[in-house]
Order: C-alpha cells, then sequence, then structure tokens
C-alpha cells in the first residue's frame, strides 16, 4: 500500500478498521456504558445492517433513535450516545470479542444478520473498489485471497461469526440470515417483532415489508440528500454506495471454479465446527 493508502487503515487488536473509527474511541469502548433497552444490529459489513435498521425504524414507529455505528468517528461518539434519552437502536460490526462488555452484562438485545461469505466478497470488492475511503484494489482474484486470509476491514469474516455465534443460543440475541430475508421477507418481520415484544398485526407487517423492499430504499436514497454523519455503515456516509444489487447468488458471476474451490477449501476448514454455517443458502 502506498503512504496514502496506509493513511486510510489502521489495525486494532489485529483486525483492520478505517481511520474513520479513532483507534481512540476504539481503546475507550471498553468503558461505555450500555442499556438495558438498547437493540444492538450486528453484521459483518455487506450482509443486509441498512435493510434490517430500516424494518427496525418501522417496527418502532415511535420514539427511538438509530444512531451511527458505534465504532465510528472519535471519542466524542460515546458522549453524544450517552446523551441519547430515548431508545438506542445501535448498529455495529465489531467482532463479539471487542464488544463493550456492559452490553453481555446488561442483557442487552443484540440481532445478528449472516449473509452467505461469497456473496459479501463480490459485494466488497465492488464497494471497495467505489468507496474513496478505502484502498483502491487492483484485481477481483487479489480482493478474494485478501478477504479469506481476513485482511479487509472489520477483519476475517470467519471469525466474525464465531465470535458471535458463541452467543447463539442466548436469550437476548437473534440469529437472521440474509437470505431468508429475501426468500420470506413477512416471517422475518414477525420474528423481529416477536423478539423485541413489538406487537403487530398481518397488516402491519405486510406495509413494513412494501416499505423495506430493497427497490424501494434504493430509490429513496437516491433521493434523499443525507446528513453524512447519520449512517449505519462504519466505512462510509454515502448512502448511494450503500446499495449495489443486493441479490443472493451474485458469487457466481465472479467466481472461477478454481476460486470457488478455494474458498470452499477455507470455510470447510474454518467453520467445520459451526452451526450457523450450516444453514447458509448460496442460491435462492
Amino acid at each position: 500500500l502506498s503512504a496514502k493508502q496506509d493513511d486510510l487503515i489502521h489495525t486494532f487488536n489485529g483486525i483492520s478498521f478505517t481511520t474513520r473509527s479513532s483507534p481512540e474511541l476504539l481503546k475507550s469502548l471498553v468503558t461505555f456504558d450500555a442499556r438495558e433497552d438498547d437493540v444492538l444490529l450486528v453484521s459483518y459489513p455487506k450482509s443486509g445492517t441498512h435493510w434490517l435498521s430500516e424494518i427496525i425504524m418501522h417496527l418502532y414507529a415511535s420514539e427511538v433513535a438509530l444512531t451511527s455505528p458505534i465504532e465510528f468517528g472519535d471519542v466524542s461518539k460515546l458522549e453524544q450516545l450517552n446523551r441519547l434519552s430515548c431508545k438506542r437502536i445501535i448498529p455495529t460490526h465489531l467482532d463479539g470479542n471487542m464488544l463493550p462488555p456492559t452490553f453481555w452484562h446488561k442483557q442487552s438485545k443484540a440481532i445478528y444478520i449472516i449473509r452467505n461469505p461469497k456473496d459479501i466478497a463480490v459485494s466488497m470488492y465492488h464497494y471497495y473498489r467505489a468507496n474513496p475511503n478505502l484502498p483502491t484494489i487492483d484485481s477481483w482474484p487479489h480482493f478474494l485471497e485478501m478477504f479469506l486470509q481476513g485482511n479487509v476491514v472489520c477483519g476475517s469474516w470467519f471469525e466474525h461469526v464465531l465470535s458471535w455465534e458463541k452467543h447463539r443460543n442466548d436469550n437476548n440475541t437473534l440469529f437472521l440470515y440474509y437470505e431468508d430475508m429475501k426468500k420470506d421477507l413477512p416471517a422475518v418481520v414477525k420474528k423481529v417483532s416477536v423478539f423485541l415484544g413489538v406487537s403487530i398485526n398481518e397488516n402491519g407487517i405486510r406495509e413494513i415489508c412494501e416499505k423495506s423492499s430493497f427497490s424501494e430504499m434504493k430509490t429513496n436514497t437516491e433521493k434523499e440528500n443525507h446528513d453524512p454523519n447519520h449512517t449505519v455503515c462504519a466505512l462510509t456516509s454515502n448512502r448511494k454506495l450503500i446499495f449495489r444489487k443486493g441479490a443472493v447468488g451474485d458469487w457466481k458471476n465472479n467466481f472461477t471454479p478454481k476460486q470457488n474451490r478455494m474458498f470452499e477449501e477455507k470455510f470447510n476448514k474454518k467453520m467445520a465446527f459451526s452451526e450457523v454455517a450450516k444453514h447458509l443458502v448460496y442460491e435462492c
């Protein structure tokens, strides 16, 4: 990486972050004060956090604040969060081992959204190429190698999922699959509403599904002029970069058979004992 490129990324606890997550903020997360009614939206990047946040905001339809990711910004971020008097919906791409400990102590609710990593790799590759806050990537084969080694922002997908999977059976954690949302959104919305204790009827669910469709969200994003600090993404505040295709199975347009074998090998080795990995769907 050139010196300029190097300035865009720093490493904390062995994981790459963009400089938009300041080292001081990452260090002070350990003292962050969580609340019992906080709801965490957790994911590895490009797994559908925006989609999920949209659904949750429609579900609550009242005084809740959707914040930018807890790791996004500088130390003043934690003061901002402390000042919020209403219920906080807090997105994060943090690995389970880096989450402020008070979230566990207070038993705050967490929803972890998981997506097929082949589609994530492709989505991240396009994202890197379009995002000026990330190092320039010269080719897809090169990026795929970086992805498999965990040398990308937010670290290794495998480690991220495994760090959260430990909490799979906690009462306050819900695991969702992006592919299920694509296949049967009403069922997922229902599941989320039950988990959050929000009562909603079938009509309400149908309405939320319409408002939260990918095309609807993409169109709205293109129309809106968003406050740059208001983002559910720790990597950019440019919402136009966020919605590309949202497709399931797009990896097949990018992977060569050899790359697919290489990916499968790594996947089978890392995820051999993973329960959540068994539920991953590679096409719809």
